[in-house]
């Protein structure tokens, strides 16, 4: 089945699912999405969370303001620097326990100035 725009363009298809309007690939596999970094105040912000995780803890870095490739290549780097394992994906990288101190350090040395500990 697929659904169609009145205004032109696949919108939705069941062989694919949700169609990007832009560039017409499926959601999962637009590069014109990916490629725009997400929109942030200038400070990045460590948190330490727990809410809905089962107990675990996270440390969570929001406001970096990469687009998905870089934001991936630096959530491998404060992985790695931290030994742990983690995410980064919509703007987000979490890395599991808490590292806020040691990823905190680490941001500054690459040039971030405006790292703040946020949440408690």
């Amino acid at each position: 089945m697929k659904s169609v725009n009145p205004n032109g363009g696949l919108v939705y298809s069941t062989d694919a699912g949700r169609m990007c309007p832009d560039c017409r690939q499926p959601i999962a596999q637009c590069a014109c999405r990916k490629a725009v970094a997400p929109p942030t105040d200038g400070v990045v912000r460590v948190f330490f969370e727990t809410k809905g995780r089962g107990g675990k803890g996270v440390t969570v870095v929001r406001g970096l303001g990469l687009a998905d490739p870089e934001l991936t290549v630096l959530g491998k780097k404060l992985k790695a620097a931290c030994g742990v394992g983690g995410t980064a994906k919509e703007g987000v990288v979490e890395l599991q326990g808490d590292h806020r101190d040691r990823v905190m350090a680490l941001l500054q040395t690459l040039g971030f100035r405006n790292v703040k500990k946020a949440g408690g």
